[in-house]
């Protein structure tokens, strides 16, 4: 399994659900936030387990560019799946609320 950020990237459009997840994941973990434009793509994924693996990597890389698409998500959602995405928001909102104070010291 590549380790590379364009490895990674390129498994997200895999034809295999499980390897277009674990990728999400990876990249979630990865932290770099040139992810963040190829994960947002993937938040319109055919399968609803990739799409919330998305949303979390988001999250964890809170980067405010994926607010408004996260938004549309949810609004799309089915009821079940919101926890994920407003969780990913949530956790966006609050990186960005730490890196405002941060600025102000």
């Amino acid at each position: 399994m590549p380790s590379t950020l364009e490895g990674l990237v390129e498994m997200l459009s895999d034809d295999n659900e499980g390897t277009r997840w674990k990728a999400a994941e990876s990249l979630g973990r990865m932290g770099d936030t040139r992810a963040v434009e190829p994960l947002i793509d993937t938040l319109w994924d055919d399968d609803v387990r990739v799409r919330l693996k998305a949303a979390w990597a988001l999250g964890m890389l809170g980067d405010p560019r994926a607010l408004s698409p996260l938004q549309k998500l949810y609004r799309m959602e089915r009821e079940d799946a919101r926890d994920t995405i407003q969780e990913a928001m949530e956790m966006i909102k609050l990186k960005m609320s730490e890196a405002m104070s941060g600025n102000q010291e």
